[in-house]
């Protein structure tokens, strides 16, 4: 029985297959590569010693998807595809809603067509909107502020609708907060088309000569240096989360929510002088208007993820700046040319 990954050939879907697949898993990617590359697959088999069954399909098309369902035997679903920045999503909320939204609701007809019962869904932790207090724990109150956000929202609440429904799914919500880092080869990282929307790979792409300094949005928030505050997570701690969140549905849990984080936050300038130091490379940035959507500070409590899947993260920053650039100094030109 096979699990498939939706968005498998994207950032944090790259680094999970491979979890899975050295976890000896039987892996199917999904991806239309809107965000991502097909050579990101052949790494996949290359660094896990395993091939993925592959599809280049877009999810939101149920045609083409059932395919997929038809000539596989899937057992599980981990669902990443979806845009994913905040920024963009204020300026385009049509295209997030429209893609996040009909894809899930895709996912959900055929998985009830074809009696799977166990999913595993990426959300993130924009759901706390902006939080009373930190840390964040999973029962606090849901908002969001900005419609990247609220597509997650709605379907968590899908998600719980469809549980209460049917008690016999076993579903994870895996809120997880910034992902940073790439695998510790250098062969797979963070490479998105364009200019970066998300600040690790906008560092990294600094530090290659491709851009010329980085935006800091706000030196006003309140916080130790007026710059955003963020629990920054190693990729590959993420990745680990989900094979784990995966186990935890063979044991029939129904419906569970964790947070994936460490636990600690760091800010904006806090980040860039740790990938400086991490690297012996400076990174010149400049002070921006705060941008719509933002909130101040936003760090994980992490403790029930420990407790009930054994999972804790165990990655540095500096080692997430290090595995960053290792993946971006040998890839200078994403997976173009590199290495």
């Amino acid at each position: 029985m096979a699990v498939l990954v939706t968005g498998g050939a994207g950032y944090i879907g790259s680094h999970t297959c491979i979890e899975l697949l050295e976890s000896n898993h039987e892996v199917i990617i999904v991806d239309n590569l809107c965000n991502s590359d097909k050579i990101v697959v052949d790494r996949i088999k290359e660094l896990s010693g395993k091939a993925p069954k592959f599809y280049e399909i877009d999810i939101t098309n149920k045609k083409d998807l059932e395919i997929v369902f038809k000539e596989n035997k899937i057992d599980s679903i981990i669902h990443f595809a979806a845009l994913k920045a905040v920024g963009e999503s204020v300026n385009m909320p049509v295209e997030y809603y429209s893609n996040n939204l009909i894809s899930t609701l895709v996912l959900f007809e055929l998985m009830k067509k074809y009696d799977i019962k166990k999913f595993v869904f990426s959300s993130s932790a924009t759901v706390y909107g902006d939080p009373h207090v930190c840390p964040i724990l999973e029962d606090f109150p849901l908002s969001v502020t900005n419609p990247y956000g609220r597509t997650k929202l709605i379907i968590e609440d899908m998600l719980r609708d469809i549980c209460y429904a049917d008690k016999s799914l076993d579903v994870a919500i895996l809120r997880y907060f910034n992902p940073i880092g790439a695998h510790k080869s250098g062969k797979i990282g963070e490479e998105p088309n364009g200019v970066p929307n998300n600040i690790m790979p906008y560092i990294t792409k600094i530090a290659v000569g491709k851009l010329p300094h980085l935006n800091v949005f706000g030196d006003d928030y309140d916080t130790p240096d007026g710059s955003g505050v963020r629990d920054y997570i190693h990729v590959l701690d993420l990745a680990h989360g989900h094979v784990k969140a995966l186990e935890k549905l063979s044991e029939k849990p129904g419906l569970v929510t964790y947070n994936l984080g460490t636990g600690k936050g760091y800010s904006v300038i806090e980040l860039v002088k740790a990938f400086s130091e991490a690297n012996n490379i400076e990174i010149p940035y400049k002070i921006a208007p705060r941008r719509e959507g933002d909130i101040a500070t936003c760090y994980a409590d992490p403790s029930k993820a420990e407790k009930e899947l054994g999972w804790k993260a165990k990655y540095t920053i500096e080692e997430m700046c290090q595995d960053s650039w290792r993946w971006q100094s040998n890839n200078p030109d994403g997976y173009k040319n590199g290495k």
